[in-house]
């Protein structure tokens, strides 16, 4: 709903400040462009961080009416944690996986409308990967939005706001690489690399080590 209510907004005023320019000034075109999607990109990074205070204000208040000073349910039980106040990144998954689903449905919604025509891709000798490095774009970017997630979460929770400052450069980083189609790997490669980078650093703040990981992948309890 937060990211929702984010792309609303955002999409309002690019709308706006493009009907009230010339809309023969490709330059300008271009620039108001770049300009929705880095406000954009803030945008939804603000009710990120509204999305959370809203959460750590009610898992407070329930950890107030609880016995044993754990929130009886919250968002912390549909993170697989015990007790709020252990693992507050885990709260970044749920946030994190609905950000970036939401996001994912919009881009494969613009995407299929695409696809239906009229038309064909690459007919005037531009690529025809279009639809295949869009779906691994989307891909990459739900993931990306579930790291991020976490990373923004626990930087709250410990008041660490380079780690906060960290989410929202990355973020604009992704979105301006787009910029680079309909070059795909300027986009694609590292965009897929930021993602490796920052799987990792969730996973450490997650509790996550190497003998954990070599467990798992030994299927050792």
């Amino acid at each position: 709903f937060f990211w929702l209510v984010a792309l609303l907004l955002s999409s309002l005023i690019w709308f706006f400040t493009v009907k009230a320019s010339d809309p023969q000034d490709e330059p300008l075109q271009k620039g108001l462009l770049i300009f929705g999607v880095m406000f954009s990109v803030l945008l939804q990074e603000a009710f990120h961080f509204l999305y959370y205070k809203l959460l750590r204000k009610a898992i407070e208040g329930l950890v107030v009416l609880s016995k044993d000073g754990c929130s009886p349910i919250s968002i912390q039980q549909m993170a697989y944690s015990k007790c709020y106040t252990e693992q507050p990144g885990r709260a970044g998954h749920v946030a994190g996986v609905g950000f970036g689903l939401m996001s994912g449905a919009f881009s494969m919604i613009n995407l299929l409308a695409d696809a239906l025509g009229p038309g064909t891709v690459g007919i005037h000798g531009d690529s025809q990967l279009y639809f295949l490095t869009s779906a691994f774009m989307t891909m990459v970017l739900i993931f990306l939005h579930t790291f991020w997630g976490i990373l923004f979460f626990h930087g709250c929770e410990y008041w660490r706001w380079w780690e906060i400052t960290a989410v929202i450069i990355m973020h604009l980083a992704v979105s301006g690489w787009m910029f680079c189609n309909p070059l795909y790997m300027g986009s694609l490669v590292p965009s897929y690399l930021l993602m490796a980078t920052t799987a990792t650093w969730a996973y450490l703040l997650s509790g996550g080590s190497a003998q954990n990981l070599r467990c798992f992948l030994l299927c050792k309890s």
